[in-house]
């Protein structure tokens, strides 16, 4: 089995789908290192107005339109952004109606993760270039459906990783390619949700005025409105997310696998459960053990909720490798690594490195990258969507096997499950009518 990255996406394309090779049909946006970049947001009120925010620190960028299904949200966000700008955007309740407006270049795509796969789809085919939050999608096979639309219609597109922008951890990366710890034989990426906590179980309701719950739902199945289920804790229900895994997972598991340059695991196995709220309202685990096997080292996922966790010098996340002559320990503080000082294997006179500490602002340099590229159309982003869509699918074999409650065997190659209908079906987006899966 191949177990590169360029591999393991090429596979992923060809199986995404039935993808046909087609001429690109645009080149969007911005011929001229000097023009505007005008940029459209669809879902207004976390990380979508945060990325906003950070597209409007450059003189270059021109914010035309906000779209949001919660007018409640909507038409504060709107004059926030006069505020800033000078200029009242155009508002929208239907993201496709932005998307018709010929004057803009870019979309930011903020909405829960259910539906990243068709606004990023259907942003393409209209000529814009986008950036997606992540993960890219909330299934395999949306991921596999967007690397085939985004090589179909040949625009820009990032995802919303910007930990591949801030330089740290590249260097942390470029520290173990080097030797300079050892063989690897073991990594560990955590999170530990600290801050949250239960989520009470509340009756449905109707819901508020201003808000246009059937387009929120969208592709998901239809439910009753909920509280529980809208705004920032959507993540924690299957329908729209996978919990910590798909949310902290992406970023961080990312790394470990950059840092080890291995990629497709052979097994996957995952323990958990809600151990820490057994009876909230909450479906996704609040506390999960992944293990992924590659065959020649092992690397584990551990998140928690409700406590930080002491472990490492109290780093509530991080990716921690093993190695023979020191342990690397990195996260968005910077990173560091501790030497081994009684082990066999120890390297004679190895004192390790001590903490270097990260600079800047990565959600900043990444926005930057992605106008740059828009500009400079041979330059690559720092998260293209083969990148993220890798990792979301990543992510999503670990939700599969804790789902399953079993171990499941992988095959890169096949992008399947070996000899298993069950978690097969699993990798299927499944859209409520009259929403489908884009053919591309």
């Amino acid at each position: 089995m191949e177990t590169n990255r360029r591999n393991f996406i090429k596979h992923s394309a060809v199986a995404a789908a039935g993808a046909v090779a087609m001429p690109a049909v645009m080149n969007a946006g911005c011929s001229s290192p000097n023009e505007k970049i005008t940029v459209g947001l669809i879902g207004c009120r976390g990380m979508g107005f945060s990325n906003l925010s950070s597209f409007l620190k450059n003189k270059d960028v021109e914010c035309v339109a906000l779209c949001d299904v919660d007018k409640r949200v909507l038409e504060p966000r709107a004059a926030e952004v006069e505020k800033l700008t000078g200029k009242k955007p155009i508002m929208y309740g239907d993201f496709r109606e932005l998307l018709d407006n010929k004057d803009i270049d870019a979309v930011i795509v903020g909405t829960p993760d259910h539906w990243h796969c068709l606004q990023m789809v259907y942003a393409s085919e209209a000529g814009k270039h986008v950036y997606v939050e992540k993960p890219l999608g909330n299934s395999i096979e949306e991921c596999n459906v967007m690397v085939a639309a985004q090589k179909r219609y040949d625009n820009v597109v990032q995802v919303g990783q910007w930990q591949r922008s801030h330089s740290h951890w590249r260097d942390a990366v470029d520290y173990i390619h080097e030797g300079n710890i050892g063989r690897v034989r073991s990594v560990k990426a955590w999170s530990n949700v600290g801050w949250k906590k239960s989520i009470p179980v509340i009756p449905d309701s109707e819901a508020p005025e201003g808000v246009d719950y059937d387009m929120w739902l969208g592709p998901a199945p239809k439910r009753p409105y909920n509280k529980n289920r809208f705004h920032f804790t959507f993540r924690w229900f299957w329908d729209y997310a996978g919990g910590l895994m798909t949310d902290w997972g992406v970023h961080l598991l990312d790394y470990a696998l950059y840092g080890m340059n291995e990629y497709v695991p052979k097994s996957i196995m995952s323990v958990g459960g809600k151990y820490a709220f057994p009876d909230d309202a909450m479906e996704t685990p609040d506390t999960a053990t992944a293990v992924y096997d590659f065959g020649n080292f092992g690397l584990v996922w551990d998140h928690t909720i409700g406590i930080y966790g002491a472990s490492y010098n109290s780093r509530p996340h991080g990716v921690v490798f093993v190695g023979e002559y020191g342990t690397l320990i990195v996260n968005r503080d910077g990173w560091e690594v501790v030497p081994e000082t009684k082990s066999v294997s120890k390297r004679e006179s190895y004192e390790g490195i001590q903490l270097q500490a990260a600079a800047g602002n990565g959600l900043d340099f990444h926005v930057r990258n992605f106008l740059d590229c828009i500009k400079n159309r041979n330059m690559k982003p720092n998260c293209d969507i083969e990148t993220g869509a890798h990792i979301a699918r990543f992510a999503h074999l670990g939700n599969i096997a804790h789902r399953l409650g079993r171990k499941v065997n992988w095959d890169g190659d096949k992008q399947q499950f070996v000899n298993d209908v069950e978690a097969n079906e699993m990798v299927k987006a499944n859209y409520r009518a009259p929403w489908t899966l884009p053919k591309i």
